[in-house]
């Protein structure tokens, strides 16, 4: 099935779609309102709203708009989890996985107001289908007359320009529709997906991310950085030499060996990243590597959500992996207070129900010995005492929005050793990267 569809480009255009998607969900609800009073049956308006015909309106209306709509999703769904209803949770998951294409034409007129009207001169063949796509853009396959192979990132139109507005009318279309808990204050979210898709719409931004990895990590032979084609990388289009792997997915059926090193060196890496280049990619999605099973290197491939830290934070995560190693609970308050969780109203109970959780959270490193993250329980009993700490809407707290990005980050890893079925002695990398690093204290 084609799902090519032309991007709206003005801010008059995407108002109109979000007017549009408003009224379908409202023409709905009261369609389906009568039809509940008529059978005698109790009104209950999230339902309404929730029904499976306006989550398909809204996912067909997000992945359409692409940009805020898609990035708010994500924030939403890495913020609020299962406090949120399980209907709106598949709907924010979807957006993380979907969205439209660019027809043709639309993408050839975003190609020559880039690369200018003979930018065609300058390739032996480009393929205007997408092989890969995110939330503000596609990647296509090109070859250049002398033969190199490259990915060229190419940004939906109207992006950027539209990222105040599109987030703006995407949290009041939420807000005015009951679709989140009222509970939930989403204002700093708000703030940071503008901030965010402002950062990753600018294209030469993600090149001196990548860039500046490639730098960092020079002398870890397991990683494979794609290089940046400087003379075809502008503002909106990002040009990288194409680089070999296969997905993590099909990494599954590699030998248990493989599996491991594949899970340890990701792992190792964001120790580095967190508490020696103050720099995270807080993105770890299964599309953003690729493994090399021949020479052992996992290829990093997307820079877009790379978050630079105050080393105030990263003090405080190195901090608190020392008191989740010593099992010192005032040592992880004081850390987790350094990172911006606590203030000084703060509830006791709750305070604690946040320590419990980082101890599970910290879990794979207190323990000498190689986690086995597919059998682990872990996931599912953060997800309870999360769902333990929401149910006292009075107590609860937003987490710091570094914090989030952050466990987004840990948590992706998680996922990823799990579904690898690896077998991790984290407590050993942690040591090997102190070792490394020369962060440990004498």
């Amino acid at each position: 099935m084609d799902k090519s569809k032309s991007v709206p480009t003005s801010r008059l255009s995407r108002l109109s779609k979000f007017g549009l998607l408003a009224s379908k969900v409202a023409g709905n609800v009261l369609l389906d309102g009568a039809k509940s009073v008529a059978k005698g049956e109790k009104l209950d308006k999230q339902s309404l709203i929730l029904s499976p015909k306006n989550i398909e309106n809204l996912a067909e209306q997000f992945a359409q708009l692409r940009g805020a709509a898609m990035k708010l999703g994500q924030l939403l769904s890495m913020d609020s989890g299962e406090v949120l209803p399980p209907e709106l949770s598949k709907l924010l998951a979807r957006l993380r996985s979907e969205g439209h294409a660019m027809p043709h034409k639309q993408l050839v007129g975003v190609l020559k107001s880039h690369w200018g009207v003979h930018w065609l001169d300058k390739f032996s063949h480009i393929e205007l289908k997408p092989f890969a796509a995110a939330s503000i853009g596609q990647v296509h396959k090109a070859t250049l007359e002398n033969g190199q192979k490259l990915a060229v990132k190419i940004q939906y139109p109207g992006i950027a320009k539209s990222i105040e507005s599109d987030v703006d009318n995407l949290a009041s279309l939420l807000k005015m529709s009951g679709l989140l808990p009222k509970h939930i204050d989403i204002a700093p979210l708000i703030s940071e997906a503008k901030q965010q898709l402002l950062d990753e719409s600018d294209y030469q931004l993600e090149a001196r991310h990548l860039q500046h990895y490639q730098k960092n990590l020079a002398s870890f032979e397991q990683f494979k950085i794609p290089k940046v084609i400087n003379d075809l990388t502008t503002e909106h289009i990002l040009s990288m030499e194409f680089v070999e792997g296969i997905d993590l997915e099909a990494c599954v059926s590699l030998p248990q060996e493989q599996r491991n090193t594949l899970a340890s060196d990701l792992i190792y890496l964001f120790f580095f990243e967190l508490l020696k280049f103050n720099t995270v990619q807080t993105d770890p999605n299964f599309g953003n590597y690729l493994y090399q099973p021949d020479t052992g290197k996992v290829v990093l491939l997307d820079f877009g959500a790379t978050r630079v830290l105050p080393q105030t934070v990263c003090n405080g995560y190195f901090a608190l992996f020392s008191g989740a190693l010593s099992e010192n609970r005032n040592l992880i308050a004081s850390a987790a207070e350094q990172i911006g969780y606590f203030d000084s109203e703060i509830d006791l109970e709750y305070k604690h129900k946040v320590i419990d959780i980082f101890m599970l959270a910290c879990e794979p490193l207190r323990q000498d010995k190689a986690y086995d993250f597919a059998k682990s329980p872990l996931a599912k009993q953060i997800r309870d005492k999360g769902l333990e700490m929401s149910t006292d809407k009075s107590k609860w707290h937003s987490p710091p929005i570094d914090a989030l990005f952050i466990h987004r980050k840990l948590a992706g890893l998680y996922l990823i050793a799990a579904k690898l079925n690896a077998k991790v002695n984290v407590q050993q990398l942690y040591k090997s990267f102190l070792q490394q690093a020369k962060l440990a204290q004498e």
